[in-house]
């Protein structure tokens, strides 16, 4: 009786020694407990009373990583983000003169969807598109060179690759497709443009500008593939008009030289819009071309929800 009275007493003074020492905050660490499986099965607690020793229980918290250590992996995540989003869904691309006014003034920064196109999409009339030089277009503009610095001309690499500022390689121009191939638009001076024998009225074209006074080249015939595009700014933009004048490949542009559609004006603030399709596009006689307009809805988003749709579709049918 005095032994079992003893034990007893001598695991009360242990547990009471733990208190004392400062509870839980000093409990031994996983490291230093060995536990036994017998007593795990029974609870992980022993009867005082039939001479086991009290066994305290081990808290193991999982210490949390500083913040400053996830920092590094948090840029990596968004610059790996910011380049497949540029690659294969959005890019800006920063406006540098005043061919497109008063729709896009300069230092302005246009969105552009380069997803549709990846479905099948092709641009349609009305649509504002950033496509690449098809051929000496460029020439003779003043197109900034590169830093000679090369700290300078490395970070601006870094900035465009991930989208935050213009390539300095990138030969990219920004029009509004007025006819698709297939179709006949007749540019005449004193009159206006028509597409398919449909007059076109322009509201969106610079306030005092003539449509086609400054390069009247009559009647043309766009080739299919190919898409005929002027500025809104017609006095001064070197579009399909100057390009077919200069004997520059027709004037045409290559559906494949397109890069996407420019859909809205995300900077600055007080310019945003919306880059919508004018109403006088809709109009019923347009259609000459009505094949070519198949695939237009692609470039309203569709191209990506339908295959999604059908995918999920396909999914559930297998799991079934």
């Amino acid at each position: 009786m005095d032994e079992s009275a003893g034990d007893a007493a001598t695991g009360e003074s242990v547990a009471d020694a733990l208190v004392a020492d400062g509870g839980a905050d000093t409990l031994p660490t996983v490291s230093d407990t060995v536990s036994d499986p017998a007593s795990e099965s029974q609870g992980k607690s022993e009867d005082p009373s039939r001479g086991g020793a009290a066994v305290a229980a081990v808290v193991v918290v999982k210490k949390q990583r500083p913040f400053w250590k996830e920092i590094p992996l948090l840029v990596v995540a968004a610059i790996v983000m910011a380049v497949i989003i540029k690659t294969f869904f959005v890019q800006a691309f920063f406006i540098p003169s005043q061919s497109m006014q008063n729709t896009l003034q300069p230092g302005d920064r246009v969105l552009v969807d380069k997803l549709s196109p990846w479905f099948g999409a092709t641009p349609q009339r009305g649509q504002v598109i950033v496509f690449k030089d098809p051929g000496g277009w460029l020439a003779g503009e003043n197109i900034p060179a590169p830093s000679t610095n090369p700290v300078v001309r490395d970070f601006q690499s870094v900035l465009s690759t991930i989208g935050l500022m213009p390539s300095a390689n990138d030969q990219d121009l920004i029009k509004r497709v007025i006819a698709v191939g297939g179709d006949t638009v007749v540019c005449k001076s004193g009159a206006p443009v028509s597409v398919n024998g449909v007059n076109l009225n322009e509201p969106y074209i610079y306030p005092g500008a003539t449509p086609c006074n400054d390069y009247p080249v009559g009647t043309v015939t766009v080739p299919k593939g190919d898409l005929w595009v002027m500025g809104d700014h017609r006095n001064d933009s070197a579009d399909s008009r100057y390009q077919r004048q200069q004997d520059n490949g027709g004037g045409f542009v290559p559906v494949k030289d397109v890069v996407g559609r420019a859909f809205v004006v995300a900077w600055p603030i007080s310019h945003w819009s919306v880059l919508s399709v004018p109403s006088t596009f809709h109009q019923s006689g347009l259609s000459a071309s009505a094949l070519q307009a198949g695939p237009s809805a692609a470039l309203d988003g569709t191209a990506l929800v339908l295959p999604l749709t059908l995918w999920y579709r396909r999914r559930r049918r297998n799991r079934r």
